[in-house]
């Protein structure tokens, strides 16, 4: 196994403890919303310590239920997600490609193609 593949091992191994041990040890059991966001925490805590806030803003779309809020949160972590995965494997092909080029350039064995040949035939690039 190679040290890449025992990294990646391991911080898979470690997300999916992080995931599962909160589960599985029963935090957050004595709470009514166990997992609840940041924004219902805050929203909570501004509540008690002064009850007549008033936001300064409002939302522009407020879904009709939590199960739609989570979805379009899915929905933009998939895309966010997806805009990365694609950025990366733009730059490992514009790099694999560059390699493969200097590579062409210089051949296989390090010389540069048609200088120790002997071949007086035109290539396609020259004709």
């Amino acid at each position: 196994m190679t040290r890449n593949a025992k990294i990646n091992t391991l911080l898979l191994l470690l997300v999916a403890a992080l995931a599962v041990l909160p589960l599985a040890l029963g935090l957050g059991d004595d709470k009514e919303e166990p997992f609840a966001g940041a924004d219902a925490q805050a929203e909570s805590a501004i509540t008690e310590l002064e009850p007549d806030y008033k936001p300064w803003f409002s939302p522009l779309y407020e879904p009709p239920s939590g199960e739609v809020e989570s979805a379009l949160f899915a929905l933009q972590a998939a895309l966010g997600a997806g805009v990365l995965a694609y950025y990366f494997g733009v730059r490992k092909g514009r790099r694999q490609g560059l390699a493969q080029a200097a590579a062409a350039a210089t051949g296989t064995d390090g010389s540069v193609p048609g200088s120790a040949s002997g071949s007086a035939a035109p290539t396609t690039a020259e004709s």
